[in-house]
């Protein structure tokens, strides 16, 4: 998950932690960019592995605020149907229009393509 300066305050405020001290446990560099650290499994470190919720879900960034919908798993019924099997909370509650989500992927930073 990327996360950008604001984000990282938030999530170190959240935890009651300095920035620094969020920035060794929890983040990791990739080129000039900040990506929270993830589990071997490739699961984010604040995702629960039993529950599978996340530890943070107030402070969570933008990138996880606009999971499910993002365009690797809206391409096919296939992918969206994938999605619903690993993540408990997919295919569950609120129905969004297709405007919903474009506005959800623009929000996010993503492309509008769907």
């Amino acid at each position: 998950m990327w996360v950008g300066p604001e984000e990282i305050r938030c999530l170190a405020l959240h935890l009651n932690i300095s920035v620094e001290q969020f920035q060794v446990c929890y983040l990791r560099a990739v080129g000039n960019r900040w990506s929270l650290v993830e589990r071997p499994n490739g699961d984010c470190v604040f995702l629960h592995p039993q529950t599978r919720r996340c530890l943070v879900y107030p402070a969570r960034p933008k990138q996880c605020r606009s999971w499910p919908f993002w365009l690797t798993n809206l391409r096919s019924p296939a992918d969206w149907e994938y999605v619903c099997r690993i993540c408990p909370g997919s295919g569950q509650g609120q129905l969004f229009s297709l405007d919903q989500i474009l506005a959800l992927l623009w929000w996010s930073g993503l492309e509008k393509d769907v």
